[in-house]
């Protein structure tokens, strides 16, 4: 196997940023500071990473999921009521959420067993976009579209500015629009949309990153390949 490409199984980073590690002289096989494009055995060769070992993890898993409304985005509910997990089942490893959709929300949910990789893509500071489809009660202006993408005042602090789009007015008494966001405040774009004056009435996330919900049909999940998820890490490397 490619040198690269062991440290981007193990966790390091993603294949281009591992290749900068050895570029850099980071990285040692067995004592000796390591080539790009050299090739080892992972049964005997020791790679050490700024002197520390460096060895293989279980593979990552990154799952999407169409969260239906009504289930909790949790491993358990004390409750009783349908987890993200009772959904997500046999897929060989334990995987976590990736940020969470409240219960009466739903769409495109990430699971992964990859703590850092979760961290990294909710933490505001990586800009990861996320795209909601709103409807809401009343006739949103665009006057107040424009609060929403200028920033809303919340409790918890002023919101990052937002992209909102094709704002419609379905009937005499509903909107719709798409909205962008790269933060992750508690059920954010409802206390956005309720800080205008309108209630939401459906609230389903469609993208986060370049990743779409394309034909998956809600309830169902799939597997990212490995290229899916090389392109996730290496845009969160950038």
């Amino acid at each position: 196997m490619r040198l690269q490409k062991y440290l981007a199984n193990s966790g390091v980073a993603s294949r281009r940023k591992c290749e900068e590690l050895i570029t850099q002289g980071r990285v040692r096989v067995n004592g000796q500071i390591a080539k790009l494009g050299m090739s080892l055995n992972e049964e005997c060769d020791i790679v050490e990473l700024d002197g520390k070992a460096v060895t293989r993890r279980e593979k990552t898993v990154v799952i999407m999921l169409n969260k239906p409304c009504g289930v909790i985005s949790s491993a358990s509910d004390p409750e009783g009521r349908r987890t993200v997990n009772d959904i997500v089942k046999d897929v060989g490893v334990r995987v976590y959420n990736v940020g969470r959709l409240d219960i009466n929300s739903e769409g495109l949910l990430l699971m992964t067993n990859d703590g850092d990789l979760a961290y990294r893509l909710t933490h505001p500071k990586h800009m990861v976009e996320k795209t909601y489809l709103v409807l809401c009660n009343g006739l949103v202006t665009v006057e107040e579209a424009r609060k929403l993408e200028t920033g809303i005042l919340l409790e918890d602090g002023m919101t990052a500015p937002a992209k909102v789009e094709r704002l419609v007015h379905v009937d005499d008494n509903r909107s719709k629009f798409f909205i962008t966001i790269h933060e992750g405040k508690n059920r954010q774009v409802r206390r956005m949309v309720s800080a205008i004056g309108h209630d939401t009435l459906r609230l389903r996330r469609i993208r986060i990153g370049f990743l779409t919900l394309g034909t998956l049909r809600t309830g169902e999940w799939r597997y990212l390949s490995d290229i899916e998820i090389s392109k996730l890490k290496e845009e969160l490397d950038s």
